[in-house]
């Protein structure tokens, strides 16, 4: 098929960006996302022009490299990551405009790719635990609620692509951020740091820029793992029980 792509070009973070469009013949509708505009960075490339700079790295739906924001659509027309998505959910003729996320907290860095180190920073504030764990523990040692167990592994599902962000009106991370309290907040070796987690990675949050949370839910529509809207429930429940501890 033939399509034609309009494609956020921006040559570093501080230089004016715009959108380019270029035209495709022979598209086949097995290709992936991916494999199309790894065709068109061939010819550019052949053409003495400077190749479509834009992330990914497993092509497999799992690191969360890869997000474009594809018709205005975080990861495109279907629920699934941009590697995985293909040519076939596209038709003859159709313009694909294709950008990187939109956020103040995921600055441009060239072209489609965006700084992400927002998502580690908020990490790095609580997303972890201390108790030393040794090697992998006999399963049954440690009893863990069936419910509590399916949640936190539910959560540990983000790949941290920020889909959430991209598709948030508010710009908000409280998807990704709720699903890394939640994921550590079920299990028996995240109790000792629970309270300051919430309070830790909330603030990180805050500060990196990202929006606060209004329930639209456009984040979870979004989700490529599906990660449902009442972890943030959790993650509000966890904070205003640590709050009040700091109160007492």
């Amino acid at each position: 098929m033939k399509i034609t792509v309009r494609v956020w070009r921006q040559a570093n973070p501080s230089a004016e960006g715009k959108m380019v469009a270029y035209d495709l013949d022979h598209v086949s509708e097995h290709m992936s996302f991916l494999e199309m505009l790894d065709v068109l960075n061939e010819r550019l490339t052949l053409e003495g022009e400077e190749p479509i700079a834009f992330d990914s790295d497993c092509r497999e739906g799992i690191c969360g490299m890869c997000g474009l924001v594809i018709n205005g659509l975080a990861h495109g027309p279907e629920r699934t990551t941009t590697c995985q998505l293909h040519m076939r959910s596209f038709k003859d003729g159709d313009v694909i405009d294709i950008e990187p996320w939109r956020s103040s907290s995921f600055p441009v860095v060239k072209d489609l790719v965006v700084d992400r180190g927002a998502f580690d920073r908020i990490i790095a504030a609580g997303g972890y635990i201390s108790a030393p764990t040794g090697s992998a523990p006999e399963a049954n040692n440690l009893p863990v609620p069936k419910a509590d167990a399916d949640h936190a592994f539910e959560a540990a599902t983000c790949i941290g692509c920020g889909a959430c962000v991209a598709a948030c009106p508010n710009g908000s991370a409280m998807l990704f951020t709720a699903a890394k309290i939640t994921h550590l907040g079920l299990l028996p070796q995240g109790q000792p740091e629970r309270t300051s987690r919430v309070i830790g990675m909330v603030e990180q949050h805050d500060a990196e820029g990202f929006g606060n949370c209004t329930n639209i839910g456009e984040c979870t529509a979004a989700c490529p793992k599906g990660i449902p809207l009442d972890t943030i429930s959790r993650l509000n429940r966890d904070l205003l029980g640590a709050l009040a501890k700091g109160k007492a």
